[in-house]
């Protein structure tokens, strides 16, 4: 049976009915049409399908919906300054560590989670960091490399 719940994505609220058993990844993408997390190994494993919950990395393939009620929730889509794309989007696409993008949003994601609580992290800092995160295309240097790009 569904359960009526409200969930905040992207500064914005939604009311949406899920099942107890149906993860954030799946009512993210199918129905709020919010594609940027990717559903990959849906094990947690791979990382494409991160986004921030209360500004932390998490798989939302391991999350459940009703799990995530009255936490903040940020996708992909929701990391866009006034500007235009977010400072680590830019220096992703600036060095080269977008290329087929399955993995990217996650990358990202967990790349400004990084930043935001240490703006100067080391490259050790980086690596452990983005270690929840496959990239089967960059060989990850110019993910390395992007990262250090990003200055406060």
């Amino acid at each position: 049976m569904k359960k009526l719940i409200r969930l905040t994505v992207n500064d914005r609220e939604y009311d949406v009915a899920v099942l107890p058993n149906q993860t954030l990844v799946d009512v993210i993408r199918y129905e709020l049409g919010l594609t940027g997390a990717k559903k990959g190994c849906e094990m947690g494993d791979c990382g494409s399908c991160t986004v921030l919950m209360d500004g932390k990395p998490v798989n939302s393939c391991l999350v459940l919906a009703m799990q995530a009620a009255g936490r903040k929730i940020q996708t992909i889509e929701g990391i866009e300054t006034e500007n235009g794309l977010h400072p680590v989007q830019e220096a992703f696409v600036q060095k080269g560590a977008i290329q087929c993008g399955f993995c990217s949003s996650g990358m990202i994601l967990t790349a400004k989670s990084l930043l935001d609580k240490n703006p100067n992290p080391t490259e050790q800092d980086i690596r452990k960091s983005l270690s929840g995160n496959l990239c089967r295309c960059t060989g990850y240097q110019h993910i390395i490399e992007a990262v250090k790009s990003v200055t406060p």
